[in-house]
C-alpha cells in the first residue's frame, strides 16, 4: 500500500513525495479513505501512529475538491481543529503547511499564552482551516475574531487529554455554536467510558478506526527499569547520560518544579538540558523544543502535558525520571521513541513509594519491564522495605496521593534482591535506536 492507492489529488502527493514519504501507517490507511467518503470517524491510536496526517491530509483535499480557494479576504472558515495544547496545535499547522503547500489552501493556528495581534491579522485575511486550543478559541469568538457558521469539518484531536486538562466545558461551548450539518472526526489515545459517551453526542454513524490498543507498547521500544532510592534518581541520571549511545533523552517528571530541578541538576553535570512545562512562555517552549531537534540541547525535561505534541525524528531514549501514577500515561510516554517502526529505549527510575505504579504498568502492558540492577546506585531489600513502610504510614495519617490499585510496598517481580547489585552496570542498559526510515510516514502524535 502507498499514498498513490489511496485515490489523493496530485498537489498532495507531490507534497508528500518532497517530504519523502511513500507509506502510509494503518491509521492514515484505514481512516483516510474514510473520510474522503465524508463519513464521520471515531479513531482510537496511541502515540507515534500518524494520526495527524490522518485527518489533515483528507480535509486538504476535501476542501479542495469544494473549492476552498477563495480570493484572501472572502475566506470562511470551513474546517476546524480543536486540540488540546499549544504544541499539538502547532504541529497540525506544520503539517497542513507540508501535505498543503500546493493545494493554495490557507491556514492559522490560534493558541494562549502570546499576543492575539498577529492571530487576529491572519483571520481578518481570510483562512479556511482553523487549528486552535479551546481557551483562546472561545476568547476570539466572544471577541467577534471568529466565525464558525460556514464550519463543513470539525475535528476533535486528542479527545482524552481534552478531559484530563478540563477542558469538556469549552469543547462543550464550542459544539454549540458549530453547524448541525458537517463531518465530524473524533481522535483519541484511549476510549474510556466518558470518552465513548461524548463521541456518541458529536458523531452521526461513524466509522470506527482503532489501530495498536493502548494497552500495547511498541515492539521495537526496548524497556527496562531501575530499582533507586528517590535521592539517588539525579546521579544516576547523569550516570546514564555519560553514556554516548544516549543521543538525545527526552525525560519526564510528574511536577513543573521537578523539571525544573532536573533540567538544573543536569546542567550543573556538564549536559546540556532544558525544561519545557504549562509555566514557560510559549517563546521559551518553543525555543526549548526547537533546539532539542535540532541537537543544540540534549536533553529536555518534560511533564506530561508539556510533552503532548513533541514530535521529534529518531528520539533514541525515554526516560522515566518518576514514574507516572496512571499506566497509560507510560504508554504515552515511551512511545515518543521507537516511532513509525524504528527502534528506541525507554528506561525508568522506580523508588520505593512507586512500585504500586510499576505493578499496573506491567499489568497494563501485559508484560514485565526487565529491571536492571547492575548500576552505581541500587536499592537494597532493607532501603526497600523503609520506603514501602514510610508510604504506609503516609497512607495510615491520610496523606499521600492517588494510587492505582494493584501492589504496595512489596517487590515486584524483578524487584531487587538482598543487598542489591554494586556494579557499574552496563551502559544505558539497552541498545542504541536505529535510525527511522524517511518511508514510514508517523510525524503526528
Amino acid at each position: 500500500m502507498t499514498f498513490e492507492n489511496l485515490n489523493l489529488i496530485e498537489p498532495i502527493l507531490k507534497a508528500l513525495k518532497t517530504e519523502g514519504y511513500t507509506t502510509p501507517t494503518p491509521i492514515q490507511e484505514k481512516s483516510i479513505p474514510l473520510i474522503l467518503q465524508r463519513r464521520d470517524i471515531l479513531g482510537c491510536a496511541q502515540t507515534g501512529t500518524g494520526k495527524t496526517a490522518a485527518f489533515s491530509i483528507p480535509i486538504l483535499q476535501l476542501l479542495s475538491e469544494n473549492g476552498g480557494q477563495q480570493e484572501r479576504g472572502t475566506r470562511k472558515i470551513k474546517a476546524l481543529i480543536l486540540t488540546p495544547t499549544r504544541e499539538l496545535a502547532l504541529q497540525i499547522a506544520d503539517s497542513l503547511t507540508s501535505y498543503g503547500k500546493h493545494t493554495g489552501l490557507k491556514h492559522t493556528v490560534v493558541f494562549g499564552g502570546v499576543p492575539q495581534r498577529p492571530q487576529t491579522d491572519a483571520l481578518r485575511a481570510g483562512i479556511d482551516i482553523l487549528v486552535a486550543t479551546p481557551g483562546r478559541l472561545l476568547d476570539l469568538m466572544a471577541q467577534k475574531y471568529v466565525h464558525l457558521s460556514q464550519i463543513e469539518m470539525f475535528v476533535l484531536d486528542e479527545a482524552d487529554r481534552m478531559l484530563d486538562m478540563g477542558f469538556i466545558n469549552d469543547v462543550k461551548k464550542v459544539l454549540k455554536v458549530l453547524p448541525e450539518k458537517k463531518q465530524t472526526l473524533f481522535f483519541s489515545a484511549t476510549m474510556a467510558p466518558e470518552i465513548k459517551k461524548l463521541a456518541d453526542t458529536i458523531l452521526v454513524n461513524p466509522a470506527q478506526v482503532e489501530v495498536t490498543p493502548v494497552s500495547s507498547t511498541a515492539h521495537t521500544i526496548k524497556q527496562a527499569v531501575y530499582y533507586v532510592k528517590k535521592g539517588d534518581k539525579k546521579d544516576l541520571l547523569i550516570h546514564l547520560l555519560k553514556d554516548g549511545a544516549i543521543d538525545r533523552a527526552l525525560v519526564f517528571t510528574r511536577t513543573k518544579h521537578g523539571a525544573d530541578r532536573v533540567a538544573r541538576d543536569v546542567s550543573k553535570a556538564g549536559v546540556q538540558a532544558e525544561a519545557i512545562h504549562g509555566n514557560k512562555s510559549q517563546n521559551a517552549r518553543v525555543r526549548a523544543l526547537n533546539n532539542f531537534k535540532n541537537s543544540q540541547t540534549r536533553v529536555l525535561v518534560a511533564t506530561d502535558i508539556a510533552a503532548r505534541g513533541i514530535d521529534v525524528d529518531d528520539l533514541s531514549h525515554v526516560i522515566n525520571y518518576e514514574l507516572p501514577n496512571e499506566p497509560e500515561t507510560y504508554v504515552h510516554r515511551i512511545g515518543r521513541t521507537g516511532r513509525a517502526g524504528a527502534s528506541g529505549v525507554a528506561l525508568s527510575f522506580c523508588d520505593g513509594e512507586e512500585t504500586s505504579y510499576l505493578v499496573s504498568i506491567q499489568k497494563l502492558i501485559s508484560k514485565s519491564v526487565p529491571v536492571i540492577d547492575n548500576h552505581p546506585y541500587p536499592m537494597t531489600a532493607k532501603d526497600f522495605a523503609e520506603a514501602a513502610n514510610a508510604a504506609k504510614q503516609q497512607k495510615k495519617g491520610g496523606g499521600g496521593g492517588r494510587r492505582p490499585s494493584g501492589g504496595g510496598g512489596g517487590r515486584p517481580a524483578g524487584g531487587p534482591r538482598n543487598g542489591g547489585g554494586n556494579s557499574q552496570g552496563n551502559r544505558s542498559g539497552a541498545p542504541r535506536s536505529e535510525n527511522r526510515s524517511r518511508n514510514s510516514f508517523a510525524r503526528s502524535n
